[in-house]
C-alpha cells in the first residue's frame, strides 16, 4: 500500500477529528455533513466559488445552522479559468467529441483548493459527496492522494454504513425533511445539477430514462434556440497563444479583455441565443453508460472559433499529431488525472502548439449557432495566391507529377498482387 487510507466510520470515536468536506451546499452533501456531525467528527465546510449562480453567504450560513465548526468560502474562479479552462480550450479539448468537460475541469481546483485548506487548519481527513456509480470519486481522490499522500478520505457514498439508510436521493430527501435540513431538490425534480463557469450539468431523476426529452423549464442558463431572438449577434474574439483575451461587439460597442469578464459575457450572449445545449449518453470511468445533458454556453463558441484560428495559423503536421492526442488527452481530464505525469507531459507539448495561435475571429450567433465569418492573423499560413485558381502563386503544378507517381508506387504493386491472385484462383 501507499499510503491510500479510506476512513472506516464503523468505529467508536474518542476524540473528534477534524475533517474539511467539500460542500456545495446542495442536498448530498448537506446530508453528508449532518451525517458526520452525527458520527462525532469537528467538520469544516470548504465551498468553491467556480461561477456557479449560488448566493455564497447563503450555503455558508446553511452550512454554520447544520452545525459546521466553521464555513469556508473561497472564490477561485480566475484561478478556474487561467489553470484548467483555458488549457483545455487551447486542446480543444472533448471527451467523447461532445463533452466539453466542464464538471470534470472543476474538480481538481475544488480538490487543491481543500487540501490547503486541511493543510491549514490541521485536519487529517478530507470528505466529498460523489456517489460509489460516478465520475467525480476518482477525480476528487486521485487529487487528494496526489497532493497530499497519505491523507485519511471519507467517501460516503462508498461506505457501507451510510449505505444501510441511503440507497439514493429518495433517501437523503427523506433524511433532510426529518432533520430539518433545507433542500431545493424534490422526488418529483430529482435531477442532479453542477453549475459552474464552464458550463451547467443535468442527471439522475427523469433524465435517467435516455429516450426522454429534458423539460424545457430544466435549463438554467440557455434559451431555447427556437425562442432565442431573430436577429444575428455579431462578435469578435482574439486570442494570443491560444487563449481568448479580448471580445468585441461592433453593435453596442462592447469591449471584454478580463479573463472572467470575457467569459461571463461570453456565457450572456450565448445563452440568450440558445447556444451550448448537449444531450448525450457517455461512457463513464467506471464502465458504466450514463445520460447527461450540458449547457456549456461560452465554452462552445470558444472551442469553435479557436479551431477555426488555428486552421489559418498551424503547420499540418503538429495540428494533426497534436489532433491524434485530443482524446487521450480529454480522457486524462475526464478520469480525474489532472495532476498525473503524462498530463504535465501533454499539457507542455499543447502549450507548444499554441505558440503561433494568435489573431481574430469574427462570428455569427444565431437561435444555437456559431456561424464563422471570417479570421486573421499576422502569422496566417495560408497564402491566397497558392490557393488560388487563378494564379501560380510560388506553385509549380509540374512538381506534383513526381510524388504522385511516388506515393503511388506501393498502391500500383498492392494492385498487382491483387490481379495475380485472382488469376492463381
Amino acid at each position: 500500500m501507499l499510503g491510500f487510507k479510506y476512513f472506516s466510520i464503523s468505529r467508536d470515536i474518542m476524540d473528534k477529528e477534524k475533517v474539511v468536506l467539500a460542500y456545495s451546499g446542495g442536498l448530498d452533501t448537506s446530508v453528508i455533513l449532518h451525517w458526520l456531525l452525527q458520527k462525532g467528527f469537528d467538520v469544516i465546510t470548504f465551498t468553491a466559488n467556480l461561477g456557479q449562480k449560488e448566493d455564497f453567504n447563503a450555503i455558508k450560513e446553511k452550512a454554520l445552522k447544520i452545525g459546521a465548526s466553521k464555513a469556508i468560502v473561497e472564490d477561485v474562479r480566475e484561478e478556474f479559468l487561467r489553470d484548467y479552462v483555458f488549457p483545455a480550450i487551447r486542446a480543444n479539448a472533448t471527451y467523447e467529441g461532445r463533452y466539453l468537460l466542464g464538471t470534470s475541469l472543476a474538480r481538481p481546483v475544488t480538490a487543491k483548493k481543500q487540501i490547503e485548506i486541511a493543510k491549514k487548519e490541521g485536519a487529517t481527513t478530507v470528505s466529498h459527496g460523489a456517489t460509489g456509480k460516478g465520475n467525480d470519486q476518482v477525480r476528487f481522490e486521485l487529487a487528494y492522494h496526489t497532493l497530499a499522500p497519505g491523507i485519511k478520505i471519507i467517501a460516503p457514498w462508498k461506505d457501507e454504513g451510510f449505505l444501510k439508510n441511503f440507497q439514493g436521493r429518495s433517501d437523503a430527501i427523506d433524511y433532510a425533511k426529518e432533520h430539518g435540513i433545507p433542500i431545493k431538490a424534490t422526488k418529483e425534480q430529482s435531477w442532479s445539477i453542477d453549475s459552474n463557469l464552464m458550463h451547467t450539468s443535468y442527471e439522475s431523476g427523469i433524465l435517467e430514462d435516455p429516450s426522454k426529452r429534458p423539460p424545457e423549464d430544466m435549463f438554467e442558463f440557455t434559451v431555447s434556440p427556437k425562442n432565442a431572438p431573430d436577429e444575428e449577434t455579431e462578435i469578435e474574439i482574439e486570442f494570443l497563444h491560444g487563449n481568448p483575451i479580448k471580445v468585441t461587439n461592433p453593435k453596442d460597442n462592447t469591449i471584454k479583455e478580463n479573463p472572467l469578464d470575457l467569459f461571463m459575457y461570453l456565457n450572456e450572449i450565448a445563452g440568450k441565443n440558445g447556444i451550448g445545449r448537449e444531450d448525450m449518453v457517455e461512457n463513464r470511468l467506471v464502465g458504466i453508460k450514463a445520460r447527461g445533458v450540458y449547457e456549456t454556453p461560452a465554452g462552445t463558441i470558444l472551442l469553435k472559433v479557436h479551431r477555426e484560428l488555428e486552421g489559418l495559423t498551424m503547420d499540418r503536421e503538429v495540428m494533426h499529431l497534436r489532433d491524434s492526442l485530443i482524446p487521450r488527452f480529454s480522457q486524462l481530464i475526464y478520469n480525474g488525472f489532472w495532476f498525473s505525469p503524462e498530463m504535465e507531459v501533454l499539457k507542455t507539448l499543447m502549450d507548444k502548439a499554441q505558440e503561433d495561435i494568435t489573431g481574430k475571429v469574427r462570428v455569427v450567433l444565431y437561435k444555437g449557432n456559431v456561424i464563422i465569418t471570417g479570421r486573421e492573423s499576422l502569422g496566417s499560413l495560408y497564402d491566397q495566391a497558392q490557393s488560388s485558381m487563378d494564379v501560380a502563386g510560388r506553385f509549380e503544378p509540374v512538381h506534383s507529377t513526381g510524388f504522385i507517381k511516388t506515393h503511388a508506387v506501393r498502391l500500383i504493386n498492392y494492385a498487382l498482387r491483387k490481379q495475380k491472385g485472382k488469376k492463381d484462383s
